[in-house]
C-alpha cells in the first residue's frame, strides 16, 4: 500500500469523479470555516485517500459515493488492520480515524452516507507518556539570572524572568508571554490572575523571587514597557515570540547536560510534581495548573510514583 497519495492522478485512479468532488468541498470546508491548520489539512486529506485506495482494492472499482453510503464498522477495522500491519503506528491510525470521520460527517451533513458505522469504531488507544519534569536543583539553575548564555545582560534577565514564573507559577509559556506591564505581578502583590485555555482565569500565588525576576528584567529592557503593552521583547523591540524562549532553553540544558525533554514546558512539569512531592494538595495543583479536569492532574501521581521506584531501585542495598 502506497504511503503518498497527493497527485491528482492518483485520486482518478482509487475513487471517481463525485468523490474528488466531495474531498475538495470538505478541505475547503475545514479550512475556511473549521480554520484548521495547513498541516492538519493536508493530513486529514492524506489519510483519507490512504483508506480511499484500501476502498478501491477491496471493492475492485474507483471509490464512487454510493460505495460509503453504509459502510460498515468491519471496513474500518479492516482499514486499520491493514495500516497496522505496514508500520502504522497508533497515534497515525487514530490522526487516519479522526480525519475519515471527519469526511464522512461532511458527506452525512450533506445527505450523502451513513457515517455510524466510522462512529462506532473504537479509536486506538494512545500510549500515556509521562510527564518528563526537570530535577529541583536543575530547575533552580535554569531560573537563575546567574547563567549568562546571552550576549545581552537584559535579554539574560529577560529569560531568566520567563522562566521563573513557568517554574514559580506553573503557568503556560503563552501564558507568561501574554502578561503586560499592568497584569504582571508587582512588589506586594500576593497572586496573580491568569487567563488560560478556553479562556477561563485562575488566581495563582506569587513568590516574591517571581517578583524580583520580573522587576530584574524591566530595570534593564531598554524598550517603553507602558501599561497595556507586551511585557517581555524581542530584541528589535516587538513582542517576544516563543521561539527564542525554546532557543534559549537549548542553550541551557546543553550546559547543564539535561536531555532533549527539559523544555519551557517541563517547568510547568516541575512545578506541579515537586508541589506535589513535597506533600501538595493534588486538587489544589489542578486549580492552580488550571486542568478542567482531576484526571489530567493526577497523571503528577504517575510521576511522583515512578520517581521513588526509580529512586528504590538505585538505591536499595539489595539492588
Amino acid at each position: 500500500m502506497a504511503n503518498s497519495l497527493d497527485s491528482g492522478e492518483d485520486l482518478l485512479i482509487i475513487c471517481k469523479p463525485d468523490v474528488t468532488a466531495a474531498i475538495e468541498d470538505w478541505i475547503d470546508h475545514l479550512g475556511s470555516e473549521r480554520r484548521l491548520a495547513e498541516r492538519t489539512l493536508e493530513a486529514y486529506e492524506r489519510d483519507t485517500r490512504q483508506f480511499l485506495r484500501f476502498m478501491t482494492s477491496y471493492e475492485g472499482e474507483p471509490v464512487a459515493l454510493r460505495h460509503l453510503e453504509s459502510l460498515k464498522p468491519k471496513d474500518f477495522r479492516g482499514f486499520l488492520a491493514t495500516r497496522r500491519k505496514d508500520g502504522a503506528q497508533t497515534r497515525t491510525l487514530a490522526r487516519g480515524l479522526a480525519g475519515i470521520r471527519s469526511f464522512l460527517s461532511f458527506l452525512e451533513e450533506r445527505g450523502e452516507v451513513n457515517a455510524a458505522g466510522a462512529a462506532a469504531v473504537r479509536t486506538p488507544r494512545l500510549p500515556r507518556s509521562l510527564p518528563k519534569p526537570i530535577p529541583v536543583e536543575e530547575a533552580k539553575a535554569i531560573v537563575s539570572s546567574d547563567l549568562a548564555f546571552e550576549d545581552t545582560p537584559w535579554v539574560e534577565a529577560r529569560n531568566a524572568a520567563v522562566f521563573t514564573l513557568l517554574y514559580g507559577c506553573g503557568l503556560r509559556i503563552s501564558e507568561a508571554l501574554s502578561l503586560t506591564p499592568a497584569t504582571a505581578p508587582k512588589e506586594g502583590d500576593k497572586s496573580l490572575k491568569v487567563r488560560g485555555k478556553g479562556n477561563k482565569e485562575r488566581l495563582v500565588p506569587v513568590l516574591p523571587v517571581v517578583v524580583e525576576a520580573i522587576e530584574a528584567y524591566k530595570d534593564q529592557c531598554p524598550y517603553d514597557l507602558s501599561a497595556n503593552s507586551p511585557l517581555f521583547r524581542g530584541v528589535r523591540g516587538g513582542a517576544l515570540n516563543a521561539r527564542m524562549i525554546q532557543l534559549a532553553m537549548q542553550k541551557i540544558r546543553s550546559a547543564l547536560g539535561l536531555p532533549d525533554t527539559a523544555t519551557p514546558h517541563a517547568l510547568r512539569h516541575s512545578f506541579a510534581t515537586h508541589l506535589l512531592s513535597e506533600g501538595g494538595d493534588l486538587r489544589s495543583i489542578q486549580e492552580l495548573l488550571g486542568h478542567a479536569s482531576l484526571s489530567t492532574t493526577q497523571i503528577y501521581t504517575e510521576v511522583n510514583s515512578a520517581q521513588l521506584l526509580d529512586a528504590y531501585d538505585k538505591a536499595h542495598p539489595r539492588r
